[in-house]
């Protein structure tokens, strides 16, 4: 499967591992509850999951790499004991709680999360010492002679043995006590996962073009050559970085990330000419409306005379614009029902007889816990942030113009929320003009030309695109992507009739 049908199955799994009954014991004996195995290639996201799927249901997580681990630390320190056994007393050896899972209680202590997941990667890379301790840890759930706590989940991760020398295969009576899961690369889902991450767009439209790049191992005589997930998304990163500093991105820093020559060289040409045809093309100023009309007649001349890796790119630029707007919208979106939802509590707060001040106070403890414990991510720490401000501008007016009673303070908070009602509007607004313009300039640009196809097709794949469409409409793309539909249905007739004949 895919990664992100992984994670789907990761998630229900958590959700039944931790159904309780009326008395809150769990459903699912612990004894049942098997160990969650996830074997795919390196780089490809087994360790991102983990983490979106704590986060999402809110639930803890202690991650270890378990190569960089001794059987000590592992294990615990031996020590020994004085005991009685029929009336005489033995010398017998204990060991100290394993650093693992006193780390396990230490994050219970930390967030207060009774259950989480405790995920060990890397595990079939052990050294030979640590083996046993690691068949042990999946078969009966345990560090030496310690348990993992109930509620815990015990999850895994490695690479198959062709992508790393020291991996190794797990015996049967291990893989029977497992819940196995093989993970395959899927450029597709990949870019829904990259365009919701806003990753930069000569990747996207480079891999659109070159799509068996995206994940490439392979052994030669000298060295290993590689490209995986996780090396574009870190490409993408160190790009946008040089761009804000105005640094030249040359082949020599792709290399660092795109470890195989051939790869690396052609995205490094095809990166120049992105670059190139961004300062041409000027996509920012169509899809804003701020461009003269002959202007943009005239880069709609030479989108439609351009080769078609160029058109291509185009078409990828257009995109990248789009996208910008769309992840916009989904933070105002996100934002404005966390702040009504935040201010909602605020009112409530104040009619029982509490402050502001007092309610600020908990609102930034509370999110200075969550933060402190990897429970947000980026998105959602920028909004706390946001929302915070506003609360503590709110009260810094309350102090100002000496106002205490409660509705006064309600309707200063309600004023906050209109406000950014408006930006939210203005956001959308913005958006459904740049899918205007842009539709526009890729109609008397590329015609019926695969560019419109390519268009259309991206943004179906886009979980941001799709819901801002689905919520705002927009005509250009039901209308291109019935056409499309219908040219598709039109082929696959033909070939059937074509077919049909040969065998007459």
């Amino acid at each position: 499967m895919n990664i992100k049908e992984a994670k789907q199955e990761l998630l229900q799994t958590i959700q039944v591992y931790t159904r309780k009954d009326s008395n809150g014991h769990y459903l699912l004996p612990s004894v049942r509850q098997r160990p969650i195995l996830l074997i795919g290639p390196p780089g490809i996201g087994k360790t991102a999951i983990m983490e979106q799927a704590a986060r999402e249901c809110g639930i803890g997580l202690v991650a270890y790499t378990i190569t960089h681990h001794t059987r000590q630390s592992a294990v615990g320190l031996p020590v020994i004991v004085k005991k009685n056994f029929q009336g005489k007393e033995y010398s017998v050896t204990e060991y100290t709680m394993s650093e693992i899972i006193a780390s396990v209680y230490e994050k219970i202590e930390e967030t207060g999360c009774k259950e989480g997941i405790l995920f060990i990667d890397e595990i079939n890379c052990v050294s030979e010492t640590l083996v046993p301790t690691m068949l042990q840890f999946l078969q009966n759930k345990t560090f030496g002679t310690h348990p993992v706590p109930s509620g815990w989940i015990i999850a895994a991760a490695g690479n198959p043995v062709e992508y790393n020398k020291s991996a190794r295969e797990f015996d049967i009576v291990t893989l029977d006590r497992v819940k196995r899961i093989d993970i395959e690369p899927d450029l597709n889902v990949w870019k829904e996962y990259a365009s919701a991450k806003g990753l930069h767009p000569s990747v996207l439209s480079y891999l659109s073009l070159k799509r068996e790049h995206f994940y490439h191992i392979e052994n030669t005589a000298d060295r290993i050559c590689f490209v995986t997930a996780r090396g574009w998304e870190d490409l993408s990163a160190i790009l946008y970085g040089y761009e804000d500093m105005h640094f030249a991105p040359d082949e020599n820093l792709i290399r660092q990330y795109l470890q195989d020559e051939e790869i690396a060289r052609d995205f490094g040409a095809y990166y120049q000419l992105y670059a190139k045809y961004r300062q041409d093309y000027r996509i920012p100023e169509i899809l804003s409306g701020s461009l003269d009309e002959s202007v943009v007649e005239s880069l709609c001349t030479l989108a439609a005379h351009a080769p078609t890796d160029e058109r291509l790119t185009v078409a990828g630029l257009l995109l990248d614009g789009w996208n910008t707007l769309f992840l916009k919208f989904r933070e105002e979106d996100q934002f404005a029902v966390a702040l009504q939802s935040v201010l909602r509590q605020a009112r409530a707060s104040l009619l029982e007889g509490n402050t502001l001040a007092a309610f600020t106070e908990q609102y930034r403890t509370s999110q200075k816990i969550r933060l402190e414990n990897h429970l947000l991510d980026r998105m959602e720490t920028d909004c706390t942030e946001r929302i915070a401000r506003i609360l503590e501008q709110s009260l810094s007016l309350t102090q100002q113009e000496r106002i205490s009673a409660p509705e006064e303070v309600i309707a200063i908070l309600r004023h906050a929320l209109e406000e950014n009602v408006k930006i939210r509007q203005d956001t959308v607004n913005r958006t459904s003009l740049a899918l205007h313009l842009g539709f526009s300039f890729a109609e008397s640009a590329f015609g019926d030309g695969p560019e419109i196809l390519f268009l259309i097709s991206d943004l179906s794949h886009n979980a941001n695109a799709v819901s801002f469409i689905s919520h705002f409409g927009c005509e250009e793309y039901f209308r291109f992507n019935k056409k499309l539909k219908f040219q598709e249905e039109r082929q696959n007739l033909l070939q059937e009739i074509d077919s049909v004949i040969r065998t007459v």
